[in-house]
């Protein structure tokens, strides 16, 4: 039987504080069932399986990151509105490296469970509003946002790894590679003949 009170949304927020603390990869539904102090049997009452869960964590993060990015984006345009969106994705990576890395990883999602939620789709919405600010459309426009994610999560990757061991500190990098992102942004070359959306 399943300890009173508990949830799928508590069993998913456990998930994702262990996934913070070990690794998306290292979370095992026992280790989990040990932290809530129940049998492993109890969980499986509120999600799935393992997949199920890091489905769920995955779409936790989205919506925490998202909000994070939204409450920093706010009223911001142009260079303020892309450092404002950067900075936000690095510190929710840097607080939350295990649930950050359930939103860069493929996880199948239950489609019921992503269907509603909001969090996905309000991201998608805000990177394309940031770069619409540089009055980029389409094919650019997708081209863009895979180049700023390619950014901001290999440097976030990289920076979590211990790749960055040169004396300069990878804060002072962060700084630069955000000024030459809106430099790109703002003079992003013409689309070749034959491209399309």
């Amino acid at each position: 039987m399943a300890r009173a009170g508990l949830t799928a949304d508590r069993v998913t927020i456990a998930g994702a504080e262990l996934a913070d603390e070990v690794g998306l990869d290292q979370v095992t539904m026992s280790q989990l069932a040990r932290r809530l102090g129940v049998k492993d049997a109890s969980l499986y009452t509120h999600v799935r399986g393992l997949e199920d869960l890091r489905g769920r964590i995955a779409l936790l993060a989205a919506e925490e990151k998202t909000i994070r990015i939204a409450e920093a984006t706010a009223g911001r345009a142009g260079k303020d509105a892309l450092v404002a969106f950067a900075d936000a994705w690095r510190e929710y990576a840097h607080k939350h490296p295990g649930r950050y890395m359930a939103t860069q990883t493929p996880i199948r999602i239950d489609p019921e469970l992503a269907a509603k939620a909001a969090g996905p789709r309000r991201a998608v919405e805000l990177t394309y509003g940031v770069l619409r600010g540089y009055g980029l459309t389409e094919p650019d426009l997708t081209d863009a946002v895979r180049l700023l994610r390619s950014t901001f999560h290999g440097f976030v990757a990289l920076e979590a790894a211990g790749g960055f061991a040169h004396e300069r500190s990878p804060q002072q990098t962060w700084v630069r590679a955000l000024d030459a992102l809106h430099i790109l942004l703002e003079h992003w070359p013409p689309s070749r003949k034959g491209d399309s959306a």
